[in-house]
């Protein structure tokens, strides 16, 4: 038959299992706080992960985005200052072009050099026209010039022509405009076929045909150009 414990022993017991129970619980507190503390650490490190990937994003977006912003604007200025290259070299063909423009009634001056020019206009648009009857037109102030300029062209065109000769006259019916700058215009079947080799539209034709080579005196061969005129 068990003995019945004294106060004192169940006292004791009492305080094993109170100490037992605590011990566990502690122990038990502690590897929640383990387990707490290394998911807390994953979470964290899960969460520094992603705000440094959505970081890197951001900055190599901004990045991106800066240096096609730089690039706009380096082209943007690049196509500025071209264009007022372009501009300026135009100006100055253009005042180059002028400044002949306004010399062409000096070469009107010289009788012998002029008649000798409106010749060969006159030989230019018989070689071309091809026929037996032409009109030649000119400045009211120049017929006297042409009229000599004729004869001489006719005589030449039969030298090469081996004999061929061809009627020329002066139309005075219908001279030049006023502030055409002297020249000719040699006119053929009956009206029909004007050619222009007046001095302001041997200019223009200068203007178009030479302007290629012009540009290139002035300003040297554009190696960025891939076509030629």
């Amino acid at each position: 038959m068990a003995h019945a414990m004294s106060d004192d022993q169940v006292a004791g017991e009492l305080k094993k299992m109170t100490a037992f129970i605590r011990q566990e619980a502690l122990e038990k507190a502690k590897e929640i706080q383990i387990k707490a503390d290394e998911e807390f650490a994953i979470e964290k490190s899960k969460l520094v992960r992603q705000e440094t990937s959505s970081i890197d994003s951001q900055y190599e977006k901004k990045f991106k985005q800066a240096g096609m912003s730089q690039q706009i604007t380096r082209s943007t200025l690049a196509n500025k200052t071209r264009l007022k290259v372009l501009s300026a070299r135009q100006e100055l063909l253009d005042d180059l072009f002028d400044k002949a423009r306004g010399k062409l009634p000096e070469y009107t001056k010289d009788k012998g050099k002029y008649q000798e020019l409106c010749k060969n206009l006159i030989l230019e648009g018989l070689y071309a026209l091809n026929e037996e009857k032409v009109e030649v037109r000119a400045m009211k102030e120049d017929y006297d010039v042409v009229k000599k300029a004729i004869e001489a062209a006719k005589d030449e065109y039969k030298k090469t022509m081996k004999g061929r000769e061809v009627k020329v006259s002066l139309d005075e019916k219908n001279p030049q405009p006023e502030g055409c700058s002297g020249g000719v215009s040699i006119v053929g079947t009956g009206g029909k076929i004007d050619i222009n080799n007046t001095l302001d539209e041997r200019l223009k034709l200068l203007e178009t045909d030479a302007l290629p080579m012009v540009r290139t005196s002035l300003f040297g061969k554009n190696e960025n150009r891939r076509f030629v005129d």
